[in-house]
Protein backbone atom coordinates (compact mmCIF):
# COMPACT_ATOMS: atom_id res chain seq x y z
CA UNK A 1 0.00 0.00 0.00
CA UNK A 2 1.14 3.56 -0.63
CA UNK A 3 -0.19 6.10 1.82
CA UNK A 4 -3.29 5.28 3.80
CA UNK A 5 -3.82 3.99 7.32
CA UNK A 6 -2.90 0.55 8.61
CA UNK A 7 -4.00 -1.23 11.78
CA UNK A 8 -1.19 -3.09 13.53
CA UNK A 9 -2.62 -5.77 15.84
CA UNK A 10 -0.14 -6.77 18.53
CA UNK A 11 -0.66 -10.47 19.29
CA UNK A 12 2.75 -11.93 20.14
CA UNK A 13 2.20 -12.17 23.90
CA UNK A 14 1.66 -15.38 25.87
CA UNK A 15 -1.27 -14.19 28.02
CA UNK A 16 -0.52 -16.77 30.73
CA UNK A 17 -2.60 -15.02 33.42
CA UNK A 18 -5.78 -15.67 31.41
CA UNK A 19 -5.29 -19.44 31.56
CA UNK A 20 -6.96 -21.70 29.03
CA UNK A 21 -3.93 -23.56 27.72
CA UNK A 22 -3.41 -21.31 24.67
CA UNK A 23 -2.58 -17.61 24.39
CA UNK A 24 -5.66 -15.57 25.25
CA UNK A 25 -5.90 -13.98 21.80
CA UNK A 26 -6.79 -17.41 20.36
CA UNK A 27 -9.30 -18.45 22.99
CA UNK A 28 -12.99 -18.44 22.08
CA UNK A 29 -15.07 -15.41 22.95
CA UNK A 30 -18.76 -15.59 22.02
CA UNK A 31 -17.98 -18.41 19.60
CA UNK A 32 -15.03 -16.79 17.80
CA UNK A 33 -11.35 -16.35 18.70
CA UNK A 34 -10.58 -13.09 20.48
CA UNK A 35 -8.29 -11.91 17.69
CA UNK A 36 -10.98 -12.59 15.07
CA UNK A 37 -13.25 -10.05 16.79
CA UNK A 38 -10.39 -7.53 16.94
CA UNK A 39 -9.46 -7.87 13.27
CA UNK A 40 -13.10 -7.67 12.19
CA UNK A 41 -13.54 -4.36 14.01
CA UNK A 42 -10.69 -2.70 12.12
CA UNK A 43 -11.52 -4.34 8.79
CA UNK A 44 -15.03 -2.91 9.08
CA UNK A 45 -13.88 0.70 9.52
CA UNK A 46 -13.77 2.70 6.27
CA UNK A 47 -10.78 4.72 7.50
CA UNK A 48 -8.56 1.64 7.84
CA UNK A 49 -6.96 0.41 4.61
CA UNK A 50 -4.87 -2.51 5.86
CA UNK A 51 -4.62 -4.90 8.82
CA UNK A 52 -1.39 -6.60 9.84
CA UNK A 53 -0.89 -8.75 12.93
CA UNK A 54 2.33 -9.31 14.85
CA UNK A 55 2.35 -12.83 16.30
CA UNK A 56 4.66 -15.22 18.08
CA UNK A 57 6.21 -17.49 15.41
CA UNK A 58 5.09 -20.54 17.40
CA UNK A 59 1.47 -19.43 16.94
CA UNK A 60 1.34 -19.56 13.13
CA UNK A 61 -1.10 -22.47 13.06
CA UNK A 62 -3.31 -20.91 15.75
CA UNK A 63 -3.41 -17.62 13.83
CA UNK A 64 -4.21 -19.32 10.52
CA UNK A 65 -7.16 -21.08 12.13
CA UNK A 66 -8.40 -17.95 13.90
CA UNK A 67 -7.90 -15.50 11.02
CA UNK A 68 -7.67 -17.42 7.72
CA UNK A 69 -6.11 -15.42 4.91
CA UNK A 70 -4.91 -12.61 7.19
CA UNK A 71 -1.32 -11.33 7.03
CA UNK A 72 1.18 -11.50 9.88
CA UNK A 73 4.81 -10.92 10.75
CA UNK A 74 6.83 -12.48 13.54
CA UNK A 75 7.19 -10.49 16.74
CA UNK A 76 10.18 -9.95 18.98
CA UNK A 77 11.12 -10.82 22.55
CA UNK A 78 9.38 -7.71 23.95
CA UNK A 79 6.24 -5.79 23.08
CA UNK A 80 8.34 -2.94 21.76
CA UNK A 81 10.32 -5.37 19.60
CA UNK A 82 7.11 -6.83 18.20
CA UNK A 83 5.66 -3.43 17.38
CA UNK A 84 8.91 -2.39 15.75
CA UNK A 85 8.81 -5.45 13.48
CA UNK A 86 5.27 -4.63 12.43
CA UNK A 87 6.05 -0.98 11.83
CA UNK A 88 9.02 -1.89 9.64
CA UNK A 89 6.83 -4.15 7.51
CA UNK A 90 4.18 -1.45 7.10
CA UNK A 91 6.81 1.20 6.31
CA UNK A 92 8.10 -1.01 3.50
CA UNK A 93 4.57 -1.02 2.07
CA UNK A 94 4.40 2.77 2.20
CA UNK A 95 1.73 3.21 4.92
CA UNK A 96 1.41 6.79 6.13
CA UNK A 97 -0.40 6.28 9.45
CA UNK A 98 -0.76 3.39 11.85
CA UNK A 99 -3.15 2.40 14.62
CA UNK A 100 -1.37 0.14 17.12
CA UNK A 101 -3.85 -2.02 19.01
CA UNK A 102 -3.75 -4.87 21.49
CA UNK A 103 -5.28 -8.06 20.11
CA UNK A 104 -6.71 -8.65 23.59
CA UNK A 105 -9.04 -5.62 23.23
CA UNK A 106 -11.71 -7.23 20.99
CA UNK A 107 -14.51 -4.82 21.89
CA UNK A 108 -12.98 -1.73 20.28
CA UNK A 109 -15.79 0.31 18.75
CA UNK A 110 -16.05 1.99 15.37
CA UNK A 111 -16.62 5.33 17.11
CA UNK A 112 -13.40 5.00 19.12
CA UNK A 113 -11.37 4.17 16.01
CA UNK A 114 -12.90 7.22 14.32
CA UNK A 115 -11.95 9.50 17.23
CA UNK A 116 -8.32 8.44 17.08
CA UNK A 117 -8.19 8.88 13.31
CA UNK A 118 -9.74 12.33 13.52
CA UNK A 119 -7.19 13.45 16.12
CA UNK A 120 -4.38 12.17 13.90
CA UNK A 121 -5.39 14.76 11.32
CA UNK A 122 -4.02 17.42 13.69
CA UNK A 123 -1.39 15.70 15.85
CA UNK A 124 1.60 13.40 15.43
CA UNK A 125 -0.04 10.92 17.78
CA UNK A 126 -3.40 10.24 19.40
CA UNK A 127 -4.54 7.71 21.97
CA UNK A 128 -7.73 7.00 23.95
CA UNK A 129 -7.84 7.45 27.69
CA UNK A 130 -10.36 7.39 30.52
CA UNK A 131 -10.13 9.99 33.28
CA UNK A 132 -9.81 8.42 36.71
CA UNK A 133 -12.91 8.83 38.85
CA UNK A 134 -12.05 6.63 41.84
CA UNK A 135 -9.91 7.80 44.74
CA UNK A 136 -6.31 6.55 44.65
CA UNK A 137 -4.46 5.20 47.67
CA UNK A 138 -0.87 4.33 48.29
CA UNK A 139 -0.58 1.13 50.32
CA UNK A 140 2.04 -0.34 52.61
CA UNK A 141 1.90 -3.72 54.34
CA UNK A 142 -1.78 -4.10 53.56
CA UNK A 143 -2.71 -0.71 55.03
CA UNK A 144 -3.63 2.61 53.45
CA UNK A 145 -0.51 4.71 53.66
CA UNK A 146 -1.77 7.82 51.92
CA UNK A 147 -3.78 9.28 49.08
CA UNK A 148 -2.65 10.16 45.59
CA UNK A 149 -4.20 13.11 43.72
CA UNK A 150 -6.05 11.87 40.66
CA UNK A 151 -6.17 15.19 38.80
CA UNK A 152 -4.94 14.82 35.21
CA UNK A 153 -4.54 11.04 35.54
CA UNK A 154 -5.84 8.81 32.75
CA UNK A 155 -6.27 5.09 32.13
CA UNK A 156 -4.51 4.35 28.83
CA UNK A 157 -6.18 2.33 26.09
CA UNK A 158 -5.50 1.37 22.49
CA UNK A 159 -5.61 1.89 19.53
CA UNK A 160 -2.75 4.38 19.75
CA UNK A 161 -2.37 6.16 16.45
CA UNK A 162 0.70 7.81 14.92
CA UNK A 163 2.23 9.03 11.74
CA UNK A 164 4.15 5.94 10.83
CA UNK A 165 7.55 7.47 10.08
CA UNK A 166 7.52 9.34 13.38
CA UNK A 167 6.64 6.37 15.60
CA UNK A 168 9.08 4.09 13.74
CA UNK A 169 11.88 6.59 14.45
CA UNK A 170 10.78 6.78 18.10
CA UNK A 171 11.01 2.99 18.38
CA UNK A 172 14.44 2.91 16.74
CA UNK A 173 15.98 5.04 19.46
CA UNK A 174 13.64 4.33 22.36
CA UNK A 175 13.61 2.29 25.56
CA UNK A 176 12.68 -1.34 24.74
CA UNK A 177 11.05 -1.61 28.18
CA UNK A 178 8.63 1.28 27.58
CA UNK A 179 5.11 0.63 28.83
CA UNK A 180 3.47 1.49 25.53
CA UNK A 181 3.93 3.36 22.28
CA UNK A 182 2.79 6.66 23.77
CA UNK A 183 5.72 6.56 26.20
CA UNK A 184 8.13 6.06 23.31
CA UNK A 185 6.46 8.81 21.29
CA UNK A 186 6.70 11.33 24.10
CA UNK A 187 10.35 10.44 24.75
CA UNK A 188 10.98 11.29 21.10
CA UNK A 189 9.28 14.67 21.51
CA UNK A 190 6.03 13.83 19.72
CA UNK A 191 2.78 15.41 20.87
CA UNK A 192 0.08 12.83 21.62
CA UNK A 193 -3.52 13.97 21.85
CA UNK A 194 -5.87 12.30 24.31
CA UNK A 195 -9.25 11.29 22.91
CA UNK A 196 -12.16 9.99 24.93
CA UNK A 197 -11.79 6.28 25.57
CA UNK A 198 -14.51 3.70 25.99
CA UNK A 199 -15.36 1.77 29.16
CA UNK A 200 -16.31 -1.24 27.04
CA UNK A 201 -12.86 -1.30 25.41
CA UNK A 202 -11.82 -3.97 27.88
CA UNK A 203 -8.38 -5.56 27.74
CA UNK A 204 -8.71 -9.27 28.47
CA UNK A 205 -6.06 -10.11 31.06
CA UNK A 206 -7.48 -12.60 33.55
CA UNK A 207 -9.73 -15.64 33.11
CA UNK A 208 -12.75 -13.81 34.54
CA UNK A 209 -12.41 -11.09 31.89
CA UNK A 210 -13.86 -13.46 29.28
CA UNK A 211 -17.20 -13.56 31.09
CA UNK A 212 -17.21 -9.80 31.47
CA UNK A 213 -16.38 -9.30 27.80
CA UNK A 214 -19.23 -11.58 26.73
CA UNK A 215 -21.64 -9.61 28.92
CA UNK A 216 -20.50 -6.37 27.30
CA UNK A 217 -20.79 -7.89 23.84
CA UNK A 218 -24.32 -9.02 24.57
CA UNK A 219 -25.26 -5.49 25.59
CA UNK A 220 -24.05 -4.03 22.28
CA UNK A 221 -24.93 -6.90 19.95
CA UNK A 222 -26.25 -5.87 16.55
CA UNK A 223 -28.63 -8.46 15.06
CA UNK A 224 -29.85 -8.27 11.47
CA UNK A 225 -32.15 -10.55 9.52
CA UNK A 226 -32.62 -10.89 5.78
CA UNK A 227 -34.78 -12.90 3.44
CA UNK A 228 -34.27 -14.09 -0.11
CA UNK A 229 -36.47 -15.63 -2.79
CA UNK A 230 -35.58 -16.95 -6.22
CA UNK A 231 -37.13 -18.92 -9.07
CA UNK A 232 -35.65 -20.76 -12.06
CA UNK A 233 -37.47 -22.61 -14.80
CA UNK A 234 -36.67 -26.06 -16.08
CA UNK A 235 -34.91 -26.60 -19.38
CA UNK A 236 -32.71 -29.25 -21.00
CA UNK A 237 -30.27 -31.08 -18.77
CA UNK A 238 -29.65 -34.11 -16.62
CA UNK A 239 -29.24 -32.51 -13.17
CA UNK A 240 -30.08 -29.44 -11.10
CA UNK A 241 -27.69 -27.52 -8.85
CA UNK A 242 -29.14 -27.02 -5.36
CA UNK A 243 -27.01 -25.59 -2.52
CA UNK A 244 -23.90 -26.44 -4.50
CA UNK A 245 -24.82 -30.10 -4.98
CA UNK A 246 -25.56 -31.62 -8.40
CA UNK A 247 -28.85 -33.52 -7.98
CA UNK A 248 -29.66 -35.96 -10.81
CA UNK A 249 -32.87 -35.08 -12.65
CA UNK A 250 -34.34 -35.43 -16.11
CA UNK A 251 -34.12 -31.67 -16.69
CA UNK A 252 -31.85 -28.83 -15.66
CA UNK A 253 -32.54 -25.31 -14.43
CA UNK A 254 -32.10 -22.36 -16.75
CA UNK A 255 -30.32 -19.18 -15.72
CA UNK A 256 -27.48 -16.81 -16.54
CA UNK A 257 -25.27 -18.58 -13.98
CA UNK A 258 -25.52 -22.22 -12.91
CA UNK A 259 -29.10 -21.46 -11.79
CA UNK A 260 -28.60 -22.71 -8.21
CA UNK A 261 -31.93 -21.34 -7.03
CA UNK A 262 -31.34 -22.17 -3.34
CA UNK A 263 -27.88 -20.62 -3.17
CA UNK A 264 -29.22 -17.52 -4.90
CA UNK A 265 -31.94 -17.16 -2.28
CA UNK A 266 -29.40 -17.51 0.53
CA UNK A 267 -27.05 -14.98 -1.07
CA UNK A 268 -29.89 -12.49 -1.49
CA UNK A 269 -30.87 -12.99 2.16
CA UNK A 270 -27.35 -12.01 3.27
CA UNK A 271 -27.29 -8.99 0.95
CA UNK A 272 -30.72 -8.03 2.26
CA UNK A 273 -29.62 -8.22 5.90
CA UNK A 274 -26.78 -5.84 5.03
CA UNK A 275 -29.08 -3.56 3.00
CA UNK A 276 -26.78 -4.22 0.04
CA UNK A 277 -29.31 -4.98 -2.68
CA UNK A 278 -29.25 -8.37 -4.40
CA UNK A 279 -27.10 -10.59 -6.60
CA UNK A 280 -28.11 -8.71 -9.72
CA UNK A 281 -26.61 -5.47 -8.41
CA UNK A 282 -23.26 -7.06 -7.58
CA UNK A 283 -23.13 -9.49 -10.51
CA UNK A 284 -25.25 -8.02 -13.33
CA UNK A 285 -26.72 -10.66 -15.68
CA UNK A 286 -25.86 -8.32 -18.53
CA UNK A 287 -22.15 -8.89 -17.82
CA UNK A 288 -20.97 -11.86 -19.91
CA UNK A 289 -18.25 -12.81 -17.43
CA UNK A 290 -20.90 -14.24 -15.10
CA UNK A 291 -22.54 -16.44 -17.73
CA UNK A 292 -22.49 -19.99 -16.39
CA UNK A 293 -20.75 -18.88 -13.18
CA UNK A 294 -20.90 -21.20 -10.20
CA UNK A 295 -23.13 -19.71 -7.53
CA UNK A 296 -20.65 -20.20 -4.70
CA UNK A 297 -18.94 -17.09 -6.12
CA UNK A 298 -22.01 -15.02 -5.22
CA UNK A 299 -22.39 -16.62 -1.80
CA UNK A 300 -18.71 -16.15 -0.94
CA UNK A 301 -18.92 -12.50 -1.96
CA UNK A 302 -21.98 -11.89 0.23
CA UNK A 303 -20.35 -13.65 3.17
CA UNK A 304 -17.11 -11.68 2.74
CA UNK A 305 -19.06 -8.44 2.63
CA UNK A 306 -20.75 -9.35 5.92
CA UNK A 307 -17.43 -10.23 7.56
CA UNK A 308 -15.83 -6.99 6.38
CA UNK A 309 -18.57 -5.06 8.14
CA UNK A 310 -18.10 -7.02 11.35
CA UNK A 311 -20.99 -9.48 11.03
CA UNK A 312 -20.96 -13.24 11.51
CA UNK A 313 -23.64 -15.58 10.20
CA UNK A 314 -25.60 -16.96 13.13
CA UNK A 315 -27.90 -19.27 11.19
CA UNK A 316 -29.50 -19.92 7.80
CA UNK A 317 -32.82 -21.55 6.97
CA UNK A 318 -33.56 -22.45 3.35
CA UNK A 319 -36.71 -24.02 1.92
CA UNK A 320 -36.71 -25.49 -1.59
CA UNK A 321 -40.13 -25.68 -3.27
CA UNK A 322 -40.61 -28.33 -5.94
CA UNK A 323 -42.41 -31.56 -6.75
CA UNK A 324 -39.26 -33.18 -8.06
CA UNK A 325 -36.42 -33.99 -7.63
CA UNK A 326 -36.57 -35.20 -4.07
CA UNK A 327 -34.37 -33.04 -1.89
CA UNK A 328 -34.38 -35.09 1.31
CA UNK A 329 -31.74 -37.66 0.27
CA UNK A 330 -29.33 -34.81 -0.58
CA UNK A 331 -30.06 -32.39 2.29
CA UNK A 332 -27.07 -33.37 4.42
CA UNK A 333 -24.68 -33.00 1.49
CA UNK A 334 -26.19 -29.58 0.80
CA UNK A 335 -25.71 -28.48 4.41
CA UNK A 336 -22.11 -29.67 4.36
CA UNK A 337 -21.40 -27.82 1.12
CA UNK A 338 -22.90 -24.58 2.42
CA UNK A 339 -20.98 -24.93 5.69
CA UNK A 340 -17.71 -25.25 3.79
CA UNK A 341 -18.40 -22.11 1.74
CA UNK A 342 -19.66 -20.05 4.66
CA UNK A 343 -17.11 -21.17 7.23
CA UNK A 344 -19.74 -22.03 9.85
CA UNK A 345 -20.97 -25.28 11.37
CA UNK A 346 -23.56 -27.34 9.54
CA UNK A 347 -25.60 -27.22 12.75
CA UNK A 348 -26.32 -23.57 11.92
CA UNK A 349 -27.76 -24.36 8.49
CA UNK A 350 -31.22 -25.68 7.75
CA UNK A 351 -32.12 -27.10 4.33
CA UNK A 352 -35.57 -28.55 3.76
CA UNK A 353 -38.08 -29.01 0.96
CA UNK A 354 -41.78 -28.81 0.41
CA UNK A 355 -44.19 -29.19 -2.48
CA UNK A 356 -46.92 -26.78 -3.53
CA UNK A 357 -49.52 -29.57 -3.58
CA UNK A 358 -49.48 -29.62 -7.40
CA UNK A 359 -50.54 -25.97 -7.49
CA UNK A 360 -48.84 -23.20 -9.44
CA UNK A 361 -45.76 -23.37 -11.63
CA UNK A 362 -43.84 -25.55 -9.14
CA UNK A 363 -46.83 -27.88 -8.89
CA UNK A 364 -46.90 -28.17 -12.66
CA UNK A 365 -43.14 -28.92 -12.51
CA UNK A 366 -42.26 -25.93 -14.64
CA UNK A 367 -39.45 -24.88 -12.30
CA UNK A 368 -38.11 -24.70 -8.76
CA UNK A 369 -38.43 -21.90 -6.20
CA UNK A 370 -36.46 -21.33 -3.01
CA UNK A 371 -36.71 -18.98 -0.08
CA UNK A 372 -34.18 -18.32 2.67
CA UNK A 373 -33.83 -16.45 5.94
CA UNK A 374 -30.51 -15.41 7.43
CA UNK A 375 -29.53 -13.95 10.80
CA UNK A 376 -26.33 -11.91 11.09
CA UNK A 377 -24.76 -10.95 14.40
CA UNK A 378 -22.41 -7.99 14.61
CA UNK A 379 -20.57 -6.27 17.41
Amino acid sequence: MTGGTAALIVAAGRGARAGGGVPKQYRALAGRPVIAHTLAAFAAHPGVDRCLSVIHPDDAALFAAAAPGQDWVAGGATRAGSVRAGLAALAAEGAARVLIHDAARPLVSQALIARVLEALDHHAGAAPGLALSDALWRGAQGLVAGSVPRDDLWRAQTPQGFRLDAILAAHAGGDPKAADDVELARAAGLDVAIVTGDETNLKITLAEDFARAEQLMGARMDIRTGTGFDVHRFGPGNHVMLCGVAVPHGRGLQGHSDADVAMHAISDAIYGALAEGDIGQHFPPSDPQWKGAESHIFLSHATGLAAARGYAISNIDCTIICERPKVGPHAEAMRARLAAILGIGADRIGVKATTSERLGFTGREEGIAAMAAVTLVGR
